[in-house]
């Protein structure tokens, strides 16, 4: 039975490393690290996970600025407030709730974002460093799975990893980070032949298409980590629940190591968006980076120096 790649605890330490550093800036005489998050709309699934976002980044010793602005909000009006977030010196990250409404261009106001704010890490020119193996701020989720792969895994090195999606958000960064620790990468999706033959080459497969329990244990290679990205409702017998795009249950057989959904991705995404404002603040006030030594977070793996190596 594969290993349960337990993302709470994961977070749970990345926060407290996160909280510790913050604590011990006493002798610094600045203003505090602050993270703004911008809504638009009244999703209520994105209310919740702003909420969320907000009070880890209290609790971690940051401060949160939170922009609620109404589905009516038009495009100018919004790039009027990323400009000021821009220019703001509590200010040093911005975070972008998405989906937008369909009268703003996504694109339009990512890339207004100043890109050493822009700790979700899909400003364009984010995406340009982190592809030519320079430092850049990272996307959250994949950042996560790379920390959650090494604590299991140490070194990567030499390993065939699949990643099944190729959006900018999950997939393509997620295959740029594992190119960087000298895996062989193979990039899957929905026009893929054979992709279950595919997935059993796999040393490492990372999920990330959004089709409930896609993957079967018959896709797996034996021993294989197993990195479930997906979240999706489903209704099982009058009751909804969610799973991600793997069969847990039947892949947690096959596979060495796996992570669940809930439990797994989700908590290190925003452990790793507080990760990302304190290093943006580092950055800014030229103190020194989160050290990549400083901290384990499994059995005595150090899960950030690869990370910290490739982006420095």
């Amino acid at each position: 039975m594969a290993k349960v790649i337990d993302g709470k605890t994961f977070a749970r330490r990345l926060r407290n490393y996160i909280t510790a550093q913050i604590a011990g800036l006493k002798e610094y005489q600045g203003e505090p690290p602050g993270l703004a998050t911008v809504l638009v709309g009244s999703d209520p699934a994105s209310e919740v996970y702003v909420r969320n976002k907000a009070k880890q980044t209290v609790d971690a010793g940051m401060v949160s600025f939170q922009y609620s602005l109404d589905a009516g909000t038009s495009e100018a009006e919004l790039l009027q407030l990323i400009a000021e977030l821009n220019a703001d010196p509590r200010v040093h990250g911005i975070l972008l709730q998405l989906p937008l409404p369909l009268h703003i261009s996504t694109e339009r106001v990512i890339n207004a974002i100043e890109p050493a704010k822009d700790v979700d890490g899909f400003h364009i020119s984010n995406v340009g460093l982190l592809g030519s193996g320079q430092k850049a701020l990272v996307p959250c989720t994949p950042l996560g799975c790379m920390m959650m792969l090494r604590g299991q895994l140490g070194s990567l090195k030499g390993m065939h990893a699949v990643v099944i999606g190729r959006s900018n958000i999950v997939g393509k960064p997620m295959a740029q980070l594992l190119l960087a620790d000298d895996c062989t990468v193979t990039i899957a999706h929905r026009h893929t032949l054979d992709l279950p033959n595919l997935c059993r080459q796999a040393d490492i497969l990372v999920v990330a298409v959004g089709r409930a329990e896609m993957v079967k244990s018959d896709w797996i290679k034996p021993g294989a980590t197993v990195i479930d990205v997906g979240i999706n409702r489903v209704e099982r017998e009058g009751t909804a629940r969610l799973v991600g795009d793997v069969d847990f249950k039947t892949v947690a057989v096959v596979a060495d190591a796996i992570t669940p959904v809930p439990g797994g991705v989700g908590p290190m995404t925003i452990a790793c968006l507080l990760f990302n404002t304190w290093t943006a603040f580092c950055r800014r006030n030229g103190l020194p980076e989160p050290d990549e030594n400083a901290f384990s977070l499994v059995d005595g793996i150090g899960v950030l120096n690869e990370f910290q190596r490739q982006a420095n």
